[in-house]
């Protein structure tokens, strides 16, 4: 590992670019081809920033003004890539939101990936980079417009 190179968990970087380039060379490009996949495939409306120390792609105040309820001065957060200290994770807030969408990942990523998927409520662990199915991760982005985000999201917050 390189001196000067970011171990720990949480980022402080002000920019995606500053972040990735904190990352220890055996993560860089995987977290790199990740970023490029999710930035092909999100419909249009998501932005890209930092949100909570990682590379995040939220709903805008410019389409969702009321923002994230937690901190509505935040935006409504959606999917998030982050270099961790034992793994590779995305986040990915309509998994959480939606079982239909839950079920499709869990029956894509067992035909695509040779080990169990690691996964929490919203976050998806890839201890091994040679095996990140960078494509699946490109459909998953693809599934959700911002419009069915915010509506899905204010369904699960307001019940």
């Amino acid at each position: 590992m390189l001196v000067g190179r970011r171990t720990e968990m949480q980022s402080q970087a002000a920019t995606v670019n500053d972040y990735l380039e904190e990352l220890p060379e055996e993560r860089l490009a995987a977290m790199s081809k990740l970023r490029r996949v999710i930035k092909k495939n999100l419909p249009k409306g998501f932005k890209e920033t930092m949100g909570y120390g990682m590379p995040a792609y939220v709903v805008p105040h410019s389409l969702y003004p009321d923002g994230y309820h937690c901190d509505p001065k935040l935006p409504l957060p959606f999917l998030s890539i982050a270099s961790q200290k034992n793994f590779i994770a995305v986040y990915h807030m309509g998994i959480y939101a939606d079982p239909k969408l839950l079920a499709w990942f869990t029956k894509e990523y067992a035909k695509r990936v040779p080990t169990k998927l690691d996964m929490g409520k919203s976050c998806i662990r890839m201890k091994r980079i040679e095996n990140i199915p960078y494509e699946l991760f490109g459909e998953l982005a693809a599934k959700m417009t911002p419009e069915q985000w915010i509506k899905m999201y204010e369904k699960n917050v307001k019940s």
